[in-house]
């Protein structure tokens, strides 16, 4: 959400940070309705005056004896109370309610070191990390190794339908131990606080953090007005929301593995082989909550430590950074990691780590109050990341760790909540 009284200020400066994302102008639009509205608020304040103005002058004119006068000002108040004030709060209503709609559906503007592109082709590869594996065979898909491993499309297809799988047996356990491994690193080695938030959260939550109203088609909603989240990155963000936060108290580090629902209407036709895209799947989230200078810093503080993860299972990858054309709507700079999968020959998006700065804390009203007693409070900073999608992971384990006879080695990071399993072998 952006604020109306930056964008008077800086019209021409706004729309051209738009327009580096590609969006079209939309300055004079809003400057006329916000333009239109104080107008409106101005007329509204001296009726309201007027009003009281006259109440209070009806008596005095009945004091004095004058009930003509009297009369007179009570007409005067009738028609202010039944007509003139219900019109100008309307028209302020509904002026206010088209502004605050186009503003909610701007998108963040980029940060000024974030390259301009149209997508994901003139992104810039920042970093390379470790040596891809080389095979003495041709290294297969994921989803060529997973369904002899337990990696079941079949019957997640028969059951819920497509983008749904069901795993069984060691590829079951590889799959829990991951998410296990992520959430214990984040939280005994990274700082991050465990939480275990709701997965059906309201309107105002989805709202906060960017999905609503732009993007209700690519989540799943239920029959009693609620949403299934498609991040936790909705519930953690939205634990801040409407609160004023002392500043000693930050940076708050938040980290959850949940299941994630995503309907995937925006990618039809996308990864619908294999294990990449899925309706469900499970991801550790990373949620920052900062002081507005301390950002940029966090930034790359919690983009490292899902590299860490990579690291620790010994997954090559690059980190790029996106383009203002490829980032999400609510980001201002977004660092992707990309995993090597060998089966593909390609490298893969397994982490987004996005600095969204105020945009989402303006649409919750999450602010801080600064130690210093003598300065307003301010809105903090947010900041999310995927430290890391758990089924992209496993993909990932698959094909880089699989063997030619099918089987596939458990990572050594994984060992300890493998139960003494090093090894998975076709079912």
């Amino acid at each position: 959400m952006h604020d109306i009284a930056t964008i008077r200020c800086e019209p021409e400066a706004f729309d051209a940070a738009l327009a580096r994302r590609g969006a079209e102008p939309v300055t004079a639009r809003l400057l006329d309705l916000d333009t239109r509205r104080r107008a409106v608020l101005t007329e509204l304040q001296d009726a309201q005056n007027r009003r009281n103005a006259a109440s209070k002058a009806i008596g005095q004119a009945m004091g004095s004896g004058n009930t003509e006068e009297a009369d007179r000002l009570k007409a005067e108040v009738t028609e202010l109370k039944a007509t003139t004030l219900p019109r100008l709060e309307e028209d302020a209503r509904v002026l206010g309610a088209e502004m605050d709609d186009m503003l909610a559906a701007i998108p963040n503007l980029p940060a000024d070191d974030v390259p301009e592109g149209a997508g994901e082709e003139e992104n810039v590869e920042l970093s390379i990390w470790g040596e891809k594996r080389e095979f003495d065979f041709e290294p297969r898909e994921h989803a060529d190794i997973g369904p002899m491993l337990g990696l079941d499309f079949e019957i997640g297809a028969n059951i819920a339908g497509a983008r749904f799988t069901f795993l069984r047996g060691g590829i079951a356990r590889l799959h829990r131990a991951l998410g296990q491994f992520m959430l214990d690193r984040q939280t005994t080695e990274n700082g991050y606080l465990e939480c275990n938030p709701p997965l059906l959260v309201r309107d105002e939550a989805v709202f906060g953090t960017g999905q609503l109203p732009k993007f209700a088609d690519d989540l799943f909603h239920t029959t009693d007005g609620r949403w299934l989240i498609p991040t936790a990155e909705v519930s953690l963000t939205n634990a801040v929301r409407g609160h004023i936060i002392e500043e000693a108290h930050l940076p708050l580090r938040m980290t959850a593995l949940t299941p994630c629902f995503r309907s995937e209407a925006g990618a039809a036709g996308k990864d619908t082989r294999g294990f990449i895209r899925q309706h469900q799947f499970e991801k550790v989230e990373l949620v920052s909550i900062v002081r507005p200078e301390d950002s940029e810093a966090e930034h790359e503080r919690m983009t490292q430590c899902a590299e860490g993860v990579l690291q620790a299972l010994g997954l090559p990858y690059r980190k790029m950074l996106l383009c203002t054309g490829d980032m999400g709507f609510g980001a201002r700079k977004t660092y992707d990691l990309e995993v090597w999968l060998p089966g593909q020959g390609a490298y893969r998006e397994i982490s987004s780590c996005s600095n969204v700065g105020d945009f989402q804390a303006r649409r919750m009203s999450a602010r801080y109050r600064p130690e210093s007693g003598d300065k307003k409070t301010e809105f903090v900073h947010t900041l999310n990341g995927s430290g890391l999608a758990v089924g992209r992971t496993l993909v990932a384990v698959l094909e880089n760790y699989q063997n030619e006879d099918g089987s596939v080695d458990v990572p050594e990071a994984l060992h300890p909540y493998m139960g003494g399993l090093t090894r998975i072998s076709p079912e």
